[in-house]
């Protein structure tokens, strides 16, 4: 008797011990640097919304968010290395919507963008701009699909490869337009602006974050953006709709994740902390000179940004079936 009294008081003490140590856990993180993965190239829109977060992240977590930068694969590459690695919230995610759009457009991707991850937060939606190299014939949207039907093949067309944005909005603009344009894939958006810039391409679609210093300094030439509504930083520059694209619209939200199986408490403190970041004035006022806002309040829960990629899934998988486009 005395031998079980024993025993159980010693497990009791184990337990006492192990619940001590997890708590302990919980209040010291975190106690070293923070990995945040961006599954694009540097230089890239997403590259850009995620240096903003994480520089103001780290001021309220009290350890550096450190950016780093995986791309290939149109994100999922990076995002691929997130799901595996370990649920202790040292590695982040921050994707755009190619994260719910992969589940579609991926024959063999290994991981599930719904089950795979803890969402945290979402973080903004950003418009994006039709682009073209500033010695491109056409002045205006009109004489652009005109342009488009008339050369076909021969109009190149940059992306960030299958399933990023611009790949997405590309789609969109060639079923609008009705016909094809030769698509040249890149590792991010920031080596197809390059090129953009360089005049080695014809057109490209890229969020404003990306495009409003080009368009501003006069590198590109700019036909529209792919909101209802304008861009308070491009007021002049019409909407797809305005020049006669009905139903173009494409807003890229992004949202920050980590691995499945990360510690509910150490899910909400990173949510805490980048709240703190969406409410900073420097980060709302960076945000605004880039052509985007960050997501209202009620949008930036774990819970909504969860149920949110859910509903990304089923939105776009109708879409992208009926395009025939799929990757391996």
């Amino acid at each position: 008797m005395r031998i079980l009294s024993a025993a159980l008081a010693f497990a009791a003490a184990l337990g006492l011990s192990t619940g001590t140590a997890t708590v302990a856990s919980a209040q010291a993180y975190p106690s070293r640097p923070i990995t945040m993965v961006v599954p694009f190239a540097a230089g890239g829109p997403t590259d850009t919304v995620a240096r903003l977060v994480a520089e103001s992240m780290s001021k309220s977590l009290g350890q550096q968010v450190i950016v780093e930068n995986v791309g290939g694969a149109g994100g999922t590459r990076g995002a691929g290395q997130v799901a595996k690695a370990a649920p202790d919230g040292y590695t982040l995610l921050l994707h755009h919507i190619g994260h719910a759009t992969a589940a579609s457009l991926y024959r063999k991707l290994p991981y599930n963008p719904a089950t795979d991850f803890e969402a945290v937060g979402l973080v903004t939606a950003v418009p994006m701009t039709l682009i073209a190299k500033n010695g491109l014939a056409p002045k205006t949207m009109g004489e652009v699909v005109e342009f488009v039907k008339a050369n076909k093949d021969k109009v190149t067309y940059g992306n960030a490869g299958v399933g990023s944005a611009s790949h997405l909005c590309g789609m969109l603009l060639m079923s609008s337009v009705g016909a094809q344009m030769t698509t040249v894939p890149y590792q991010g958006t920031g080596p197809a602006m390059n090129d953009l810039v360089g005049g080695q391409i014809d057109l490209m679609c890229d969020q404003t974050t990306n495009t409003t210093g080009q368009i501003k300094g006069g590198k590109v030439k700019v036909y529209g953006v792919t909101t209802k509504e304008r861009v308070k930083s491009l007021p002049d520059v019409l909407t797809m709709q305005e020049s006669g694209l009905k139903d173009f619209e494409v807003a890229v939200w992004h949202g920050v994740y980590v691995p499945k199986g990360t510690p509910k408490d150490i899910v909400e403190k990173l949510n805490a902390a980048l709240n703190t970041a969406l409410d900073d004035p420097k980060v709302i006022a960076r945000f605004a000179d880039l052509g985007t806002e960050p997501e209202s309040k009620d949008r930036r829960s774990p819970a909504f940004h969860k149920d949110f990629v859910v509903a990304e899934i089923a939105k776009w998988k109708p879409i992208i079936q009926s395009a025939g486009v799929y990757a391996d």
